[in-house]
């Protein structure tokens, strides 16, 4: 029985990765868009990396304009983004039902001039050409639906690279990446999905800034603590196109400092246990047991099967697909395998305890 349930969910597993046979191109540094930008900085207590990112968005001849939402900062945040030349926005305290960022990303949309909206995370390092490749990639999803010929709303979501640095974040971070591929598959892939189960990189989107506010801007997240994929989850059944493209080198993302917190902060929403229900929390769960956590455990303890040989070569495999999406890796990343239990644990913990607080806040 165990053997049966354990090749199902490999079954399931490839059929996901086997969606990532057509993806969709990369952002092109050489795109062409006529459109005004508008690039919104949500901020919360990030006065140690608003620098980095904003640092080629303000001399980009593309952007009109830099707006930073502050999110309530103690720190020096308001400070520095003002000192480097951004137009700073106070959100405010969130009104009831709103978690911090979706209604810091409301503020910054309200606030905006531009006719596309691109947002950033702070801790993300945009590159000169960005906001002009995903504007015109929201052009082309916008013109890519349906024959007749009429523009549709849409959403585009930009995957970044990640920079990983120190050698504990290089060996636990690919691991937690994995859960997230062996349950929604590729990102990028040109391939439908059930709106249940969409997945978007919340760090970098793009929307026609009309379009948004006509169906109620950062609404769909607000009290949501997974507020990309809540977001991306709600316009989608309002009939909007979500599309996700690589960022390539145009963008970059420092998470965390450490392992510790790349353990407490990404593991908090790596299950996204407000936007998934029970029953997929637990399939979800068991199909990274059963694929990821448990071969190794079974080849520690010299009881694997051909199917376990079989799923730890496939993992192996993935960590060089993984590669080009880290600025570093090293002997560190390439042993990132050995990570899959306690990311199997983080992921169990982030299913059955759903985390609540956020930049020290705690919400309802």
């Amino acid at each position: 029985m165990f053997a049966l349930a354990q090749g199902l969910a490999a079954g399931v597993v490839l059929a996901r990765l086997a969606r990532g046979r057509v993806r969709r191109a990369p952002l092109a540094a050489d795109a062409l868009s006529e459109r005004s930008v508008s690039v919104v900085v949500p901020a919360r207590d990030e006065a140690a990396r608003i620098g980095p990112c904003l640092e080629a968005l303000l001399v980009d001849s593309d952007v009109l304009e830099v707006i930073v939402v502050d999110d309530g900062s103690t720190d020096g945040t308001v400070a520095v983004a003002e000192a480097a030349g951004a137009r700073v926005v106070v959100a405010g305290k969130p009104p009831a039902g709103w978690v911090g960022k979706p209604w810091a990303l409301q503020r910054g949309l309200e606030e905006a001039r531009g006719e596309t909206v691109v947002s950033v995370d702070a801790d993300t390092r945009p590159r000169i050409g960005l906001a002009r490749a995903a504007s015109a990639a929201l052009v082309a999803a916008e013109t890519a639906s349906g024959n007749s010929g009429v523009a549709s709303p849409a959403l585009v979501s930009v995957g970044a690279r990640f920079v990983c640095s120190t050698a504990g974040e290089r060996w636990l971070h690919p691991a937690l990446l994995a859960t997230l591929v062996y349950r929604y598959g590729p990102p990028d892939a040109d391939a439908q999905v059930s709106i249940s189960r969409l997945m978007i990189n919340g760090q970098c989107t793009a929307v026609r800034r009309s379009d948004l506010l006509a169906a109620g801007g950062y609404a769909e997240a607000a009290g949501h603590m997974t507020d990309d994929a809540a977001f991306a989850r709600g316009l989608a059944r309002r009939g909007w196109r979500i599309v996700f493209h690589d960022g390539g080198g145009l963008i970059d993302v420092d998470m965390h400092e450490s392992a510790a917190e790349t353990w407490r902060e990404w593991g908090r929403s790596i299950a996204l246990p407000d936007v998934t229900s029970p029953a997929w929390r637990v399939a979800d769960v068991a199909v990274v047991w059963l694929t990821l956590g448990l071969p190794w455990l079974k080849l520690a303890g010299r009881r694997a099967s051909r199917l376990d040989l079989a799923l730890v070569l496939l993992r192996l495999v993935m960590t060089g697909a993984f590669a080009p999406s880290y600025t570093r890796r090293g002997p560190a990343y390439w042993l990132s395998p050995l990570a899959d239990v306690p990311a199997a644990v983080r992921l169990t913990w982030s299913a059955a305890r759903p985390a609540r607080r956020w930049r020290g806040r705690d919400y309802a």
